[in-house]
């Protein structure tokens, strides 16, 4: 393809989905749905069957994507908690700039904890203090989509659009709807859905930004994360008899021991008090109805993000040529019904943990599929290193050194009072919560969908000791640091 390719230096295109299941695309086996764009781009990229993030949270999982640092060596470990990113930690943004290159974000931050408790089910509250502590990680534009359920909540860049549409108040009514529980329609056409929205706002600037300037560009769309709401018409991409049943076993969370065990047969909320409709925990009494309008909305979600990828990748290569290094994941996964729990928090299992990685060197495009286990934390140093950039110290390494390796020994996801160790068969989960203590222990290669608890098998103890043994050198070297 012939254009004006005349830096050295290849433009960056990172692309996220929030809380996207790794099987919910066809290129990694789902047949409800296809996403031939994604598909596309796996067929000439790197696809890794073995990725993973660091936390089954957004903020700690986005931060530490942005440092290459594990969450508790960034300080950014909670959803809830005041730990927002630490503008004194070098960042990718800051770490682009300063290798020459313009950096662009459009869609979702996260990057400090929103203020939930502020929220209100008639009024879209200001923003514009969130948006100006984004700008100031080195971010040169931003076309700001927070979330979706942050875009009722508060007046971000998509929330004036919307409202000026003349859909917002709808949207909002329908956010708050708890009879809804999380599932309907988008109230509105199509294209002012807020991937849609995320999708038309990174083509444009991919359209017109001058090839001669290395440019950063991270598409961050807020979908599929709940609330599971596809405009209508893309229902009819799904194809739900093709479907796979959920993962559950009746009696799983029998034992009190159990980290679920509360939330399954309580009427609270989280691991320690039982649950009512909560992101994250087990819901005993969801209808089989519901669960189906769950998993055939989040389908109908990833259609339209990946019709939204294919607007975006083609608008690259067009502008860029092979000049162009793509980088597509998630933050972290989705549980979709499995294990009868929807959303993400406090799950250690690898519906959340495993993710989607694709990822396109530029003027490569054969396809490679490895298990090598490689992290979230390795996309810095990947991006640093194809810009020659400074290096930068983080906890990551370049996805093509840790193919060369062999991949990570270990893959840890942690958050607040949450630890995770695999080492690919075996996994650990350590939760401290509410004065608690819970683990559990799964062995992956005979029980694959985590159902059977083996922490208190003694033919397993040598396997939990080298486990808990990872788990303390993983915090000893940071104290050490």
């Amino acid at each position: 393809m012939s254009m004006p390719q005349r830096t050295t230096k290849p433009h960056i295109l990172l692309i996220t989905a929030d809380e996207l299941r790794k099987d919910a695309l066809s290129c990694y086996g789902n047949e409800a749905v296809q996403t031939k764009h994604l598909d596309r781009l796996a067929s000439r990229s790197i696809q890794f069957d073995a990725a993973y993030t660091v936390s089954p949270w957004c903020l700690p999982a986005r931060c530490a994507l942005l440092t290459g640092r594990y969450p508790h060596n960034s300080g950014a470990y909670s959803n809830f908690r005041k730990c927002e990113l630490n503008a004194g930690i070098p960042n990718l943004f800051q770490t682009l700039r300063g290798a020459g290159y313009k950096t662009s974000v459009h869609g979702k931050c996260h990057f400090t904890p929103v203020p939930y408790g502020e929220t209100r089910a008639d009024l879209t509250l200001p923003y514009e203090e969130f948006r100006e502590y984004y700008l100031s990680l080195g971010i040169d534009h931003l076309d700001l989509q927070d979330d979706k359920q942050v875009s009722v909540w508060f007046y971000d860049d998509y929330a004036k659009e919307l409202e000026r549409e003349g859909y917002l108040a709808a949207y909002r009514s329908r956010v708050w709807d708890r009879d809804l529980q999380k599932v309907f329609p988008f109230p509105g056409p199509a294209d002012w859905h807020p991937d849609s929205w995320v999708g038309r706002k990174t083509a444009e600037m991919l359209e017109s930004h001058d090839p001669d300037e290395p440019l950063f560009c991270w598409a961050s769309f807020s979908g599929p994360h709940y609330p599971f709401d596809p405009p209508e018409a893309y229902f009819d991409r799904v194809d739900m008899t093709k479907d796979k049943p959920r993962t559950r076993l009746e009696g799983e969370f029998d034992d009190e021991r159990r980290i679920h065990h509360r939330s399954y047969h309580g009427d609270g909320r989280g691991i320690a008090d039982g649950s009512g409709p909560a992101a994250g925990y087990a819901q005993k009494n969801y209808s089989e109805d519901y669960w189906f309008r769950l998993r055939k909305s989040y389908y109908a979600n990833v259609a339209l993000i990946d019709d939204e990828i294919g607007r975006i990748v083609d608008a690259a290569v067009r502008r860029f040529g092979d000049n162009l290094l793509v980088v597509f994941t998630a933050d972290h996964g989705e549980m979709l019904g499995n294990h009868d729990i929807w959303g993400k928090g406090d799950c250690g299992y690898e519906d959340v943990l495993n993710i989607p990685m694709l990822v396109q060197y530029p003027g490569e495009r054969e396809h490679l599929r490895t298990d090598a286990k490689v992290m979230l934390t390795d996309i810095l140093a990947t991006c640093a290193k194809a810009a020659g950039a400074e290096p930068v110290e983080t906890d990551g390494r370049d996805f093509k050194a840790s193919i060369a390796e062999g991949g990570y020994r270990y893959v840890y996801a942690e958050g607040e009072g949450f630890f995770s160790v695999s080492d690919g068969r075996m996994k650990y989960v350590h939760i401290e919560k509410d004065g608690r203590t819970h683990y559990e222990l799964f062995d992956l290669e005979k029980d694959p969908d985590e159902f059977h608890d083996v922490s208190d098998d003694p033919d397993y103890a040598p396997a939990l000791a080298e486990l808990r043994k990872a788990e303390a050198s993983l915090y000893m070297k940071a104290l050490l640091a």
